[in-house]
């Protein structure tokens, strides 16, 4: 079975669910101009943090010229070396050159030292996106010293989870129906997403290992 979370992620803004002020905050930026920024995304797993640092980066560079970290605990001072080198040069395609650090409050404190310089001249066809969970950012916040100077160079855009559960759930319906996977009603979906915390690529993941099959 294909991974169905990665299947039916947004490619727009538009398309993303229960994000109306988050996407109201990010039209604004992208008005302005999102080149020689930071932003920080936060939000629970499932709700979209990923897929927003996606689409921002898809909107601003080509795709050869996204740099992507699973994780900020991996991010070393050699990458860093590696994008100071590349800020100097404008990429092909849409000129823009982005780097998306996920799980960022595994960044490590000399890491961080070297961001900062960085992204103090970040020039204007670079961007940074950095992608946390809220308890990462909880974390990121109590347990280093030197995190308070990084976030203040960050734009910062709160991804909610408030309310997502129905929303999710009408989602969650029309895909498994699609793929041909729904024997249950709404309701059901309800409750997949309250069991999976409001997690969309939990249910999709258990919508995909038949849990919404008619006797299951």
């Amino acid at each position: 079975m294909a991974n169905l979370y990665e299947k039916y992620r947004p490619r727009r803004l538009s398309q993303l669910v229960g994000q109306d002020k988050a996407v109201a905050t990010v039209r604004r930026l992208v008005a302005g101009g999102l080149g020689g920024q930071a932003l920080w995304i936060t939000g629970k797993t499932g709700v979209g943090k990923t897929t927003l640092a996606g689409i921002l980066a898809r909107s601003f560079a080509s795709d050869y010229q996204v740099f992507e970290f699973a994780s900020g605990r991996s991010l070393t001072k050699a990458d860093l070396d590696e994008a100071e080198r590349q800020t100097h040069l404008y990429g092909w395609g849409k000129g823009g050159k982005v780097w998306i650090v996920n799980e960022a409050h595994g960044l490590r404190a000399p890491i961080i030292e070297e961001l900062l310089g960085l992204l103090e001249h970040l020039p204007a066809h670079c961007l940074f996106i950095f992608t946390t969970t809220v308890e990462g950012q909880t974390l990121f916040e109590d347990e280093k010293f030197d995190a308070t100077p990084l976030l203040h160079r960050c734009t910062p855009i709160r991804l909610t989870s408030q309310g997502l559960a129905g929303a999710f759930a009408k989602l969650a319906y029309k895909i498994a129906g699609h793929e041909r996977l729904n024997g249950k009603p709404m309701a059901q979906y309800v409750r997949l997403l309250n069991d999976c915390g409001g997690s969309m690529r939990g249910a999709l993941t258990e919508i995909a290992g038949g849990r919404m099959l008619a006797g299951d």
